[in-house]
């Protein structure tokens, strides 16, 4: 490539051949942007470079620190931008479903949470699930107050490898309701696991720093990323 400079009033002219133009090699096009820096340099260059007797105009020149000034406030406002949109990310990311006026909305709703307790929902039913490793021919669930009475048998029968559900209304054999208590969920006939049931959501606990809001029910408090299932 072929390189050839001129003098001319103090002003350097560089020429080149028509190769070097096309030259669009990763080397030749390492920077495809200009910073604040840049800006500064070219107006340097430029101020140094200019005819005496025919200066750069004051108009000019504030012009083009007004476009140096602008873009170093729009870069500015881009990182605090970027600044607000990670908080508000880390925000959500922490707090999720959680915020209150979402998990507001719960409350009167059941979760599935993990737990090998039932307790009744709002309208006395108990209901949950289990997983099994195998299949079995007679699944049974207990539920076990307190004192190790238990209060209730559920005979489900057999049941296939995987997941297995449970329901009681809380009534006995002649219609009358007499559960209303939290019991221990005891399966038989079967090496149950991952157990879990449905619990009422009665409250939201909003703590007064920025850790995650708790919703409140009858088997403790969890979080809104501790629910299974929502119904």
């Amino acid at each position: 490539m072929t390189v050839t400079t001129s003098t001319d009033n103090g002003v350097k002219t560089y020429t080149s051949t028509a190769a070097s133009l096309a030259d669009t090699s990763p080397s030749s096009l390492s920077q495809k942007t200009l910073d604040q820096t840049d800006f500064l340099k070219l107006l340097t260059t430029q101020l140094q470079a200019q005819d005496p007797l025919n200066p750069v105009s004051n108009a000019d020149l504030v012009a083009q620190m007004a476009t140096i000034t602008t873009t170093s406030g729009i870069s500015a406002m881009g990182d605090s931008l970027k600044g607000i949109s990670s908080m508000i990310s880390s925000m959500k990311d922490a707090l999720g479903a959680s915020r209150v006026g979402d998990a507001a909305n719960w409350i009167g709703h059941s979760m599935l949470v993990s737990s090998d307790k039932a307790t009744p929902n709002a309208a006395g039913d108990y209901s949950g699930q289990f997983s099994i490793d195998g299949a079995s021919s007679d699944v049974q669930v207990n539920l076990v107050d307190g004192n190790g009475n238990t209060v209730k048998t559920l005979d489900l029968g057999a049941q296939g490898k995987g997941t297995v559900s449970y329901y009681w209304d809380g009534k006995d054999a002649g219609g009358n309701y007499v559960a209303g208590d939290t019991y221990s969920v005891q399966v038989t006939g079967a090496n149950a696991s991952d157990k879990a049931s449905y619990a009422s959501i009665v409250a939201v606990q909003s703590p007064g720093n920025s850790s995650a809001s708790k919703l409140i029910t009858a088997l403790g408090s969890f979080s809104p990323s501790d629910a299974l299932k929502l119904i």
